[in-house]
């Protein structure tokens, strides 16, 4: 294939970087990682562990501060931090600073995961200056996030909310990690979803349990969320960490 017929300048920098590489090149490259990434688990493991869990906030970088998921985003944040929870999110712009703006205005821990990226992905400013992780590799950051969150709050979002509520839900259905709330906010947004899995997975195709969406709670409002939060503790005689 010419270079010419490539249709944007992204085609071109993969072909000059694929053209560059030889395969014993990438092998080595690969190998020299695993460093790398041991590194991002270790620092990870070493200052969460000093936090200790908390409830995660996941949603989109996108939305704007005068949006009124943000502002929803940035009560829940706020409300989860006076209940006495530590609050996680990517550590981004959009859904992700309003949690961590609402977890830094009810003054509990508030903790940012941030993935460079080319775009979208930046940290910020409401993230405590001790809290503030980075990450190149999205399966470092995946772990982190399920490893310390004793909670998911999920907003709307796009295919990064979706990858992130998809893989709580699997380790919590294959019993991986223990059966903490995974809360959708916003009815509106998650009823086409929660439909489909309803009439499509579970009863057509039957490729998931009916007994599954007993692990989604969908709620809109920032009391719904801690009241799901403080049943599940008190259930399982648990407290927040903070």
């Amino acid at each position: 294939m010419r270079l010419e017929d490539f249709d944007n300048d992204e085609d071109k920098i993969i072909e000059d970087r694929l053209k560059q590489k030889s395969w014993n090149e990438i092998r080595t490259n690969d190998s020299w990682a695993i460093f790398k990434i041991m590194a991002e688990f270790v620092n990870g493991y070493e200052t969460m562990g000093r936090i200790g869990p908390c409830v995660t906030i996941f949603g989109s970088a996108r939305t704007k501060p005068d949006e009124p998921y943000y502002r929803l985003a940035e009560d829940i944040a706020f409300k989860i931090g006076e209940a006495g929870y530590g609050v996680i999110t990517g550590g981004g712009p959009g859904i992700m600073e309003a949690g961590n703006k609402g977890a830094h205005m009810s003054k509990s821990p508030s903790v940012g995961l941030n993935i460079v990226l080319p775009f979208e992905q930046h940290f910020n400013p409401y993230i405590d200056t001790d809290k503030n992780l980075n990450f190149d590799y999205f399966f470092v950051r995946k772990v982190i996030f399920v490893k310390y969150s004793q909670g998911f709050v999920v907003m709307p979002g796009g295919f990064g909310t979706m990858d992130e509520l998809f893989e709580a839900l699997t380790l919590i259905q294959t019993k991986k990690i223990a059966k903490f709330p995974i809360i959708l906010v916003g009815s509106t947004f998650w009823s086409g979803l929660v439909d489909w899995i309803k009439t499509v997975l579970i009863e057509t195709e039957k490729t998931v349990s009916p007994d599954d969406l007993n692990l989604i709670k969908i709620v809109d409002t920032a009391e719904e969320v801690v009241l799901v939060l403080e049943n599940f503790y008190k259930k399982y005689n648990l407290k927040p960490n903070f």
